[in-house]
């Protein structure tokens, strides 16, 4: 994964800079130094500091960044969150694409922080899914743990999901368990997702592990945790918003997924203000 991560900061940059970052270029001299600070400009939970550094680390391995906080501690409007010493023209070019990596993932933990606050009290777990940015998952699964979230599988080869069109595809629900009894790896726990209370009935019959409630109504999800008894784990998924979160908990589900937590967050206000030239 750290592979992974090193590969994805070497794309942005080339992404970014290209041959050369011209303006730069034209204007510092390779030999300048200078310094910066990065800002907080709203209250926020951080995450993404480290690939922040990672960033200005690829540029010039001697860069000296002091950091004020770490991942996980929340950040309020003013705060001085790092500090930055180096190459003057590694600091203008590896700004852009630095606060690119800290604000998006400081956003994801900052939205999921929120939405663990509102089902504090309930036996509850929340979780992401696949719906991340293409070539960002690890790091945009990281920044739910940051705040306090859990993962759902990291891709399609460690966990067995039957979704609708899967079902679709084999026939039925129970055709589908089969088979994937049948052929998956005995230690994998088999989920299905259902959208109805008679596929509840189905699922249960085949005995699968989990059952996840999909675009259901709250009174259908009552309905459903009753019927199921503790016999599967009860996953609610499906357009689950921070407002409704709390009403979805108390139905006594097991875990809630939702899918905004890296796909709908809003990128986190953070500055990098260049401070003057250091001999």
């Amino acid at each position: 994964m750290i592979e992974a991560v090193e590969n994805l900061i070497d794309l942005a940059l080339r992404e970014d800079l290209g041959p050369h970052d011209i303006t730069t270029k034209s204007l510092i001299k390779e030999k300048d130094r200078g310094y910066a600070t990065v800002l907080a400009k709203e209250n926020f939970l951080l995450a993404g500091l480290s690939v922040f550094s990672r960033v200005f680390f690829r540029l010039d391995g001697k860069i000296n960044i002091t950091s004020f906080f770490k991942d996980g501690e929340e950040v309020k409007a003013g705060d001085i969150i790092a500090e930055i010493e180096g190459p003057l023209w590694v600091l203008l070019s590896g700004e852009r694409t630095a606060l690119n990596f800290l604000q998006r993932l400081s956003g994801i933990a900052t939205l999921t922080r929120m939405v663990v606050k509102k089902v504090k009290g309930y036996p509850i777990k929340i979780l992401d899914t696949r719906k991340t940015t293409p070539g960002w998952r690890v790091l945009e699964k990281e920044a739910v743990r940051v705040g306090g979230g859990f993962n759902h599988r990291f891709g399609l080869f460690d966990g067995v999901l039957i979704k609708d069109n899967h079902i679709q595809a084999v026939g039925s629900i129970t055709q589908a368990i089969a088979l994937a009894r049948s052929k998956a790896p005995v230690t994998l726990k088999i989920e299905v997702e259902v959208n109805t209370l008679e596929q509840v009935d189905e699922a249960l019959k085949t005995k699968a592990d989990i059952i996840m409630l999909d675009n259901m109504s709250l009174e259908d999800m009552k309905h459903a945790v009753k019927k199921i008894k503790g016999r599967a784990l009860v996953e609610a998924s499906g357009g689950i918003t921070l407002e409704q979160v709390a009403s979805v908990a108390k139905t006594g589900i097991d875990v809630i997924s939702i899918g905004a937590l890296t796909s709908a967050f809003r990128a986190i206000d953070i500055s990098m203000e260049l401070q003057g030239k250091k001999k």
